[in-house]
């Protein structure tokens, strides 16, 4: 892992020792993908059962991207010149040469991979090999009772800044003051901050079931954001819509952010939501996140330095503190795993 000068630094391209959503699942098919998730380069694949495996995006040999080669089931050979590597990081092959002994090494880092409501979830851990935390998502995305979508985007910021416009209730009475779900209700409000135990919700006092009133933070695995939003009964069966939403770091200036749309719907009611969805609904939500996108990639330069935050940014200032605080944590783990390394090649080589 890289070194980092600060915790800000750190905290720039997220935290580690947690599940976070990488890709929608039909990105993967047939063909090796490369991408960038936290800063680290991987490439995930298929195998021949469907499987999806992720490594670092690196050959062994000379360090060409393995996700521009080719997929042979349960492994991925190099363009460059064919060395096979398998899911677990493990040159299996060396075409080029007889008994060679990059063979058998492990010598490219693995992730663990889980796949869940259409999407890739990997494990980032602060170590190679360290077993992973259990991954429970939201009642929303584990039960059946529940239908969802998936809309996802690449937004031109950093992830805090993605979720700290997600912990703040009161922007959706402006930004979104023309939206066909966030027209209605007060543009003054108290808010409240009450803990749960997954992490908190924060709420406007005087509001409830009229707008965007309210939000949720959880760490089950993965750190999640929830809200639900009131519908009319002209948008269809279902009652209360709600999102589920998780913003991954590509690197310190790109955001991945993933918004499962959600509504409580079985029988007949989940086909009928499910077509006023995709015919009339998701353009007008996909209209919304515009709105998101296009405030968050121009904020001024260094918004954060300068901000004014007053009683309706607690809950921001509350999430923040909480991922410096695991960030200090985890930033000193990894420099004690670095020097411990140091030390170890300064003992080999004396």
């Amino acid at each position: 892992m890289r070194q980092f000068n600060s915790l800000d630094e750190y905290l720039s391209l997220g935290l580690r020792n947690y599940w976070h959503p990488v890709l929608a699942s039909w990105e993967i098919k047939a063909n090796p993908v490369g991408i960038t998730r936290l800063g680290e380069n991987l490439v995930l694949w298929r195998d021949d059962e469907g499987v999806v495996h992720a490594l670092e995006d690196r050959c062994p040999h000379r360090g060409a991207r393995l996700s521009i080669g080719w997929n042979l089931g349960n492994k991925v050979a190099c363009w460059y010149h064919g060395v096979e590597v398998d899911g677990t990081g493990t040159v299996v092959d060396v075409p080029a040469v007889s008994d060679c002994p990059l063979e058998g090494q492990s010598c490219v880092r693995s992730y663990p991979v889980e796949e869940h409501n259409g999407a890739v979830f990997v494990w980032f851990g602060l170590e190679d090999g360290q077993e992973p935390t259990p991954l429970e998502l939201p009642e929303q995305l584990a039960s059946d009772d529940w239908s969802s979508f998936l809309c996802m985007a690449d937004w031109k910021v950093n992830y805090q800044y993605a979720i700290d416009n997600v912990m703040d209730p009161m922007h959706g009475a402006f930004l979104h003051a023309t939206s066909h779900s966030m027209s209605e209700g007060d543009k003054q409000s108290e808010m409240a901050f009450n803990r749960t135990e997954d992490g908190f919700i924060f709420e406007k006092t005087g509001q409830k079931g009229v707008n965007f009133d309210w939000v949720e933070y959880g760490d089950t695995g993965s750190p999640w954001l929830r809200l639900s939003i009131p519908y009319k009964r002209e948008f269809g069966p279902g009652g209360v819509f709600w999102i589920v939403g998780f913003a991954t770091p590509i690197d310190e200036n790109n955001t991945r952010v993933f918004f499962w749309r959600c509504r409580e719907v079985q029988g007949w009611q989940r086909h009928t939501w499910r077509f006023m969805y995709r015919t009339y609904l998701e353009q007008l939500h996909w209209d919304v996140l515009e709105q998101d996108r296009i405030i968050l990639e121009n904020m001024a330069p260094n918004a954060m330095e300068h901000e004014f935050l007053y009683q309706h940014d607690v809950g921001l200032a509350r999430l923040r503190r909480m991922f410096q605080k695991e960030g200090k944590k985890q930033l000193a783990k990894i420099q004690e795993l670095q020097a411990a390394k140091q030390a170890e090649k300064e003992t080999a080589s004396s």
